[in-house]
């Protein structure tokens, strides 16, 4: 990155977008890519002020500093509980961190590092100093010189402004330039951009990602508050450096982690080149826990996929928080454990060396019913106390809302793959065995679809039924039908009036959940194709 001499383009200038637009084509030509992801779009620099013509000998050709992972800058951090799990590896680790540490003092002999002198701008009665304003900010450098690692704030725009007055706006400006470039590019269909420097509105444009974290339990807490702020901001598309990008994970953190990211809206696994790969096949135990919560991710994709239907035609939020959905003063400050959508509740490990955590049921209080995701359960929780919830390693606890019904598909490779598998639905009643749900489809492509579908589910005590409306023609029929809290024995399962075969359908009555199977040559044409009733 950065091989020398940089420039920014300047988005004031009408011309610059048309600039960008046919950098990105003549990219596309040698690099044939699908999404873009813009980093570094602070307009960070690795010098101060100026840089570039005829002040080239203040732009460096390598950053002035040795990067992480070069000789004599190698990363040790590990995660919190790593010298516990890992004590001998540790012992060495912490070794080799003195010597470094001692050799660089020896080599440093104790001076500071030397900097290029920047002559400060003389100050005029009735002039903003910009530069160095009368006041402070957290800023890394010395005397809070607004322009050290970035552009100067006096530098001017085509169109006269200063750089102070439009600064942060410059990540949202290069979103919007690239997403129209890409519409140019492909034409009606709907860009994937990813952000590190956004601004309010740029979530009709890019999604956001959590940018450059620690492989710490701290920071993987941290992403939760992080993602639910920026639902706040109108970009549900979110997602952190999954295990972290400083520092080094190792197996409890990132198969925490790994099983965490499963249920943010983006999802994936990135780390600085200088710490240690941690790709989830680096440890047996991580690769089955992640396959554990991505199994859920994949199935539970027409949930998400409708949720973001409704953000972006009504505002409302994916990933969210307790007291967002439930109207209790005491939820305030919960943002350990989160909501995905009105019907999903995940609630994390994010310290080491534990195997249970500690959650709250919201709404019990008031009738409230919670249902285990994995033993479809309905979970004993009292209102007001926090709950003790066995979490071993690889296991992440989840839980559905009573009064929700969830329609999903069968996990795949891919997400494509996966929208060609027959369809499930499960159903869990609250305490008045009653349930809802929707689901939105479109050619998951269009920037603007001429053909979607509209789907309602509702539930009684014993019947369930699915209507649609729209001109999508889904053509994937319905598998099964899982009902969680039916309380007895069903004595008849009938499928729009024709009977299901007793073998297709089991009920365990200590659970209290009925199956209903086979029912593909039922809705051989697909499964929302016309208006059915299940009852039992």
């Amino acid at each position: 990155m950065w091989p020398g001499y940089t420039v920014f383009p300047d988005w004031n200038s009408p011309r610059a977008s048309e600039y960008w637009v046919n950098e990105l084509e003549l990219w596309r030509q040698k690099v044939p890519y699908d999404g873009i992801w813009i980093d570094m779009s602070e307009v960070a620099s690795f010098c101060v002020g100026s840089c570039g013509t005829n002040m080239l000998h203040l732009n460096p050709i390598h950053p002035p500093f040795l990067l992480p992972g070069e000789p004599g800058n190698v990363d040790y951090g590990y995660p919190e509980g790593f010298a516990v799990t890992n004590t001998t590896e540790a012992r060495a680790i912490a070794a080799a961190e003195r010597r470094q540490v001692a050799a660089a003092k020896e080599e440093s002999d104790g001076s500071q590092p030397s900097s290029v002198s920047i002559l400060h701008p003389t100050v005029t009665p009735g002039v903003r100093n910009i530069n160095y304003p009368p006041y402070v900010i957290s800023n890394v450098q010395t005397g809070h010189d607004l322009a050290a690692k970035a552009v100067s704030p006096n530098a001017t725009h085509s169109d006269g402004a200063v750089e102070y007055d439009v600064h942060n706006l410059w990540g949202h400006q290069i979103l919007k330039a690239t997403y129209d470039g890409m519409l140019r590019m492909w034409p009606g269909k709907r860009p994937f951009l990813l952000g590190r420097s956004t601004f309010a509105g740029s979530g009709k444009w890019a999604a956001h990602w959590g940018g450059d974290n620690e492989s710490r339990f701290a920071s993987m807490y941290f992403t939760i508050p992080q993602a639910l702020s920026f639902s706040l901001f109108g970009m549900p598309m979110f997602g952190p450096d999954t295990c972290g990008f400083s520092g080094n994970a190792d197996l409890e953190l990132c198969s925490r982690w790994m099983q965490l990211s499963a249920f943010f809206p983006f999802y994936r696994n990135h780390n600085v080149l200088a710490s240690i790969p941690q790709e989830p096949y680096r440890w047996a135990a991580v690769i089955e826990a992640s396959k554990k919560a991505m199994a859920i991710r994949y199935a539970i994709l027409p949930y998400l996929y409708t949720l973001f239907h409704l953000a972006h035609t009504t505002g409302s939020t994916v990933m969210r928080a307790l007291a967002w959905e439930f109207p209790d003063p005491t939820l305030a400050s919960v943002d350990t454990q989160f909501l995905l959508g009105p019907f999903l509740m995940v609630v994390p490990v994010l310290e080491p060396l534990v195997d249970s955590v500690k959650g709250v049921f919201p709404g019990v209080g008031q009738g409230e019913v919670w249902y285990d995701w994995y033993t479809q359960t309905a979970v004993d929780a009292q209102p007001g106390v926090n709950t003790t919830i066995a979490a071993p390693l690889g296991h992440i606890p989840v839980f559905m809302r009573g009064g929700s019904i969830l329609p999903m598909q069968e996990p795949a490779l891919t997400t494509q793959a996966a929208r060609k598998t027959p369809w499930a639905l499960l159903a869990a009643l609250d305490k008045n065995g009653t349930a809802y749900g929707q689901l939105y489809l479109d050619d998951g492509e269009s920037l603007e679809p001429t053909e979607t579908l509209n789907v309602k589910f509702k539930a009684g005590k014993t019947r369930l039924t699915a209507t649609a409306t729209g001109t999508w023609v889904e053509s994937n029929p319905l598998a099964n039908v899982t009902v969680m809290g039916v309380s007895s024995v069903p004595s008849n399962v009938t499928f729009n009036n024709q009977p299901v075969q007793s073998s297709s359908v089991q009920y365990d009555a200590t659970a209290q959940v009925l199956f209903v199977g086979g029912l593909q040559n039922m809705t051989a044409h697909g499964a929302w194709r016309k208006p059915w009733t299940l009852r039992w």
